[in-house]
């Protein structure tokens, strides 16, 4: 909770002497201190169990490394926020870590949530399901996994082994013969009565247990079931349950490493070259290993291990629930810190242990050993990526290498369902995280007009940059625009970015060239003349790269939208007509357009439909004619 801020203006020089004058207003409080530059951009952020104590530190004119001299030598102004614990002065470091993406700080750039296997509880016959983000009450969650494929691999073993439906509660209540999951022995066919609610449930049962890592005694258990009913003469029963224990021996072997003496824990891993830095992450849970995943932390600035480890364990848990068991590669300074915050966000104990031997040492050798490789991949293909870029600063003559190239497209068919989509590339590869797709309006523009489509996005685009970073200080600022299309297209983004005026950021057009061949393509920048590159010219093969990864994702979205439109008919907008009376209406009528036309009659003998809904809707079709 914040006590006060005080935030003062200086016309002191900048450096050390300008910190030092903010020593007399201070006091020894925990808090939040930020460092700016002469143009307000925040250089730092950082957390102090004293602020007193700590800026006097910075305000010392020699003893610092290299990276805290020149963050210290460019501020100019500081801004300070008082807490009343150093726990709510780190989650309060990090967030504004995150949000403002200082330049000396180090940053988790990807933070997303990760997916979890998830088993209701509020239906008769529970599903399993992959869910990802906020838990509702009324089910149960196993995880995280470390990504979807890790999740849908083993949903689909799961499926194999426990005949769990995965299907929704709508279909399940509206199906009357089993559907092809069943048929392919997949699930156990509840919906149609195939199997009794308490026989289910054992599944249920089961497949709980194999989540929480009791798979010894299901298989036991499986096996003596397999057994019986082979002395019983029931042989397809008796292969059935074969084929189910094969399967689950399967996605066990598959999970690699599965410590005996470890049932829940993450496994944080760091490897630095340089001002390079990768963690790698495995998760255990039950006994098992569900995957890992590689992060690479900002760290531009020159941190030390200590600081990136503190940074990256702070950041990845502000969205998660953490661990009982934390295993670090590398000792923390604030580890006790940390705990507290991570207890407190679990609401129970958390440890967090630097392992030195046994199976626990182990698992972090086995992570350091990833991170190194995936740093190696990762500092191999930055370098391609960089020497790419700067070929393509050099084709277009740009000042500089670009650090955020945007490319654009659009995606409809005759001006139905259309849809703008924009990617973002850097050194770094795609920010995905940075792609954006714009439902086209049409409120100035008419249908199929791909000039005026391509105006409307980048309109939107740019207004609402302007809007979030006026000053343009941001990474979302991009330092060129690649538009697919040839002179057309090229004139209406210039004449956007002129009534918007964004005047510096470079714009342009590719297109097919003759015959629409690709590898002849043309480039179309305005007052300078069209020209291509060679066939092999390596910068050619990566801008069509950029080129057909927006065409992907506009093709993608456009599909997506007409998908969507094409479920939708004029029965959605009858009042008390849901998913499944609207299903039984086009059964009945086999479209929308006959229930539109039918007698009152007609509707009151569709199946389900009360004479009072099948009034209301007759007298909607009829009242709007």
């Amino acid at each position: 909770m914040l006590e006060n801020t005080h935030i003062i203006n200086t016309k002191v020089d900048k450096g050390h002497e300008v910190i030092k004058s903010y020593l007399k207003t201070l006091d020894g409080s925990p808090g939040v201190y930020r460092m700016l530059d002469a143009n307000g951009a925040v250089l730092y952020v950082g957390k102090a169990r004293n602020l007193k104590k700590r800026v006097s530190n910075y305000a010392k004119p020699s003893g610092h490394s290299a990276r805290i001299g020149r963050m210290i030598s460019n501020t100019n102004s500081m801004m300070f926020l008082t807490t009343q614990t150093e726990s709510e002065a780190l989650l309060l470091e990090q967030n504004l870590i995150k949000q403002l993406k200082p330049r000396y700080n180090v940053l988790l750039r990807d933070d997303k949530s990760f997916p979890n296997i998830m088993i209701s509880s509020s239906h008769e016959f529970p599903k399993i399901a992959k869910h990802r983000g906020r838990k509702a009450k009324g089910a149960e969650y196993f995880g995280p996994f470390a990504s979807v494929g890790s999740v849908n691999r083993t949903l689909h073993q799961l499926q194999r082994i426990f005949l769990l439906r995965n299907c929704t509660d709508s279909d399940f209540a509206t199906r009357t013969r089993p559907c092809l999951q069943y048929q392919i022995a997949r699930c156990s066919g509840p919906c149609v009565g195939k199997i009794n609610t308490k026989d289910y449930n054992q599944l249920v049962n089961d497949a709980r247990k194999f989540l929480q890592g009791k798979s010894t005694k299901i298989q036991e258990s499986m096996a003596l079931e397999m057994s019986n009913a082979s002395n019983s003469l029931e042989f397809e029963r008796a292969a059935s349950l074969r084929d189910r224990i094969r399967a689950l021996t399967n996605v066990q072997s598959s999970q690699g490493i599965n410590p005996k003496t470890v049932n829940e824990a993450d496994v944080v891993a760091l490897h630095m070259d340089g001002d390079q830095a990768c963690v790698q992450v495995f998760f255990i849970r039950a006994n098992q290993n569900w995957g890992n995943r590689a992060f690479y932390p900002r760290n531009t600035s020159g941190a030390d291990a200590d600081e990136v480890m503190e940074s990256f364990i702070a950041q990845f848990y502000d969205n998660k629930t953490p661990p009982k068991l934390v295993l670090i590669s590398s000792v923390v300074a604030n580890i006790d810190l940390l705990t507290d915050v991570l207890s407190s966000k679990r609401g129970s104990k958390v440890e967090i242990i630097e392992p030195k031997r046994g199976e626990r040492a182990d698992l972090i050798l086995n992570a350091l050993r990833n991170a190194k490789e995936s740093l190696a991949r990762k500092m191999s293909e930055s370098a391609t990526q960089e020497k790419l870029l700067k070929g393509v600063a050099e084709i277009f003559k740009l000042k500089d290498m670009p650090k955020r190239v945007e490319v654009y497209d659009n995606s409809h068919i005759q001006g139905a369902f259309a849809v703008g989509a924009m990617i973002a590339s850097g050194p770094d590869g795609y920010i995905k995280s940075g792609y954006r797709k714009f439902n086209i309006k049409y409120e100035n523009t008419v249908a199929g007009d791909d000039f005026g489509m391509m105006k409307e996005v980048l309109e939107r685009r740019f207004k609402a940059l302007i809007k979030e970073d006026p000053n343009r200080k941001s990474e979302n600022w991009p330092d060129l625009l690649l538009i697919d299309g040839g002179a057309g297209q090229v004139s209406a983004v210039s004449e956007i970015l002129s009534k918007l005026g964004v005047k510096d950021v470079p714009f342009v057009g590719v297109a097919k060239g003759v015959d629409r061949d690709q590898g002849k393509e043309e480039f179309y920048r305005i007052g300078k003349p069209v020209f291509a590159l060679q066939r092999n010219d390596p910068v050619l093969y990566f801008i069509q790269r950029l080129r057909d990864e927006a065409h992907r994702f506009a093709i993608t979205t456009h599909r997506a939208k007409r998908s969507k439109a094409i479920g939708i008919t004029t029965l959605d907008e009858v009042p008390g007509v849901g998913a499944m009376r609207k299903k039984a209406i086009l059964s009945h009528f086999g479209s929308a357009k006959a229930a539109s036309r039918a007698s009152l009659k007609d509707l009151k003998a569709v199946d389900g439909l009360s004479d009072t809904l099948a009034q209301v809707i007759y007298d909607f079709f009829h009242d709007k004619g």
